[in-house]
C-alpha cells in the first residue's frame, strides 16, 4: 500500500514503522536511552519523526536547573556531529538520498523532532497529508 510520495521516492506504511524504529535506535545509541515513543509523518519531501519523553536525567537535572539553553547548545552541537550518521540511517530505509536532517527539542512537553528531506525529484503537492 503506497501512502506517500516523497522526493521522488514512495514511502509505504511498513517503512513508516521501519523510520520511527531507526528514530528511535538512533536516538538510544547516541544518547543511552531511547525515547518513550515515536510517530513518523510523510508530507511531499518530508519526513517527520515526533519524538516524546526523550530527555536523559543528566539533561533534565540540567533543565530543571534553569540550564536549558546548555541542553539544546549541546543537542544543537550532537546533532551537527551525528547528520550524516542520521541520513545514512534513513536513506537505507528509504532507497533515495535526503538532502538535510534537522532536528529540535521542546522542553514541556517533553518532545523531540527530526526532519528529513528528501532529494530525487520534486513530489507531488496533491499527495501531502500526514500518516
Amino acid at each position: 500500500m503506497t501512502d506517500a510520495v516523497g522526493g521522488g521516492a514512495v514511502v509505504r506504511r511498513p517503512q513508516l514503522t521501519d523510520i520511527s524504529n531507526a528514530a528511535v535506535a538512533l536516538h538510544r545509541e547516541h544518547f543511552g536511552r531511547g525515547p518513550g515513543a515515536a510517530k513518523t509523518h510523510v508530507t511531499d519531501n518530508l519526513i517527520v519523526c515526533v519524538l516524546t519523553d526523550v530527555f536523559t536525567p543528566l539533561e533534565r537535572t540540567l533543565i530543571d536547573a534553569g540550564q536549558e539553553a546548555r541542553v539544546r547548545e549541546t543537542r544543537a552541537i550532537h546533532r551537527a556531529a551525528t547528520e550524516e550518521i542520521y541520513k545514512a540511517r534513513m536513506e537505507g530505509i528509504l532507497g533515495c538520498p535526503v538532502e538535510a536532517h534537522m532536528s529540535t527539542i521542546h522542553v514541556d512537553p517533553d518532545v523531540a523532532v527530526d526532519i528529513f528531506v528528501l532529494g530525487g525529484g520534486g513530489a507531488d503537492p496533491a499527495s501531502d497529508r500526514a500518516l
